[in-house]
């Protein structure tokens, strides 16, 4: 179990979510539906507007955090709690829906490429129902480690002297921007006790020691629990790596709202139409 290697492939499904948002969904489809604790990947991006323009208008959610990454463009953020803001390349938003919360997300642009992620994870049943909590964390505040081979982005978790701003987290997850140049080596040791996934973004890699089949350009690569985490470039390439500590609890989903039984779900149905939703 010490070397980590590739257990599935995934090529992302295309999907449209909001008001006709284009996208690639990897987590969440037929293929996986989940990974614990993760739900959902969305790859979002486009050059053309009309893939985008629509966005995402105040939709509700409960049980879940969202965290929105943007590579490209601007996309502004208003909700429940009084949050608002736009987000730029390089910034996160890591958003705790908890017993609810209400938003919008909308391109803060009218041209231009728009390029980002979004990733669901689950919350416990202890922390479900907490009072929502609103993270914004602006490029500046995303510690880097640069060297001659790569440049990574740590958003979560620790690479050399880096660390990401989010710390604390019941799932102790990790999350990575990384780009590395042609015929160079990724090493990272992952924890045992984690569920690890690659989300090539660009070019081509090459993961652990055993042969596999090619992997190029948006495709999710769910790995073996290990520890040494081998990647090598085949070209210059841009991945995401994410990683996080399983919850291990019923799933119950509906739609926005992810609980633990279908009762639960129900409940929060009911919360959001009667006007009692938002605490």
């Amino acid at each position: 179990m010490d070397q980590v290697e590739i257990e599935k492939l995934i090529k992302p499904l295309s999907a449209s979510d909001g008001a006709g948002v284009k996208l690639k969904r990897s987590i969440g489809t037929h293929l996986i539906d989940y990974l614990d604790p993760f739900l959902m990947l969305d790859e979002f991006g486009s050059d053309n507007k009309d893939d985008y323009i629509g966005g995402f208008p105040a939709h509700p959610h409960r049980g879940i955090e969202t965290v929105t990454y943007m590579l490209n463009g601007k996309f502004a953020h208003e909700d429940s709690t009084g949050a608002k803001g736009i987000m730029s390349p390089g910034d996160v938003q890591w958003m705790k829906t908890g017993s609810g919360i209400i938003h919008s997300e909308m391109p803060a642009m009218t041209e231009g490429k728009l390029h980002g992620f979004q990733l669901w994870i689950n919350m416990p049943a202890k922390l479900k129902m907490n009072k929502p909590e609103y993270i914004y964390i602006n490029s500046s505040e995303v510690n880097i480690h640069k060297d001659e081979d790569k440049k990574i982005n740590v958003i979560a978790g620790k690479f050399g002297d880096a660390e990401g701003p989010v710390i604390g987290h019941n799932i102790e997850p990790i999350y990575f921007d990384v780009e590395i140049q042609k015929n160079k080596t990724f090493n990272f040791d992952l924890p045992l006790t984690h569920n690890s996934l690659i989300y090539l973004i660009n070019g081509e890699i090459n993961v652990g020691e055993k042969s596999h089949e090619k992997v190029n350009n948006s495709t999710l690569i769910i790995l073996s629990k290990g520890k040494k985490l081998k990647i090598s470039s085949l070209t210059k390439a841009k991945f995401l790596l994410i990683s996080g500590k399983p919850i291990g609890e019923p799933i119950a989903r509906g739609g926005p709202f992810v609980m633990n039984t279908k009762a639960e779900v129900l409940q929060a149905v009911k919360d959001y139409h009667n006007g009692t939703f938002v605490k």
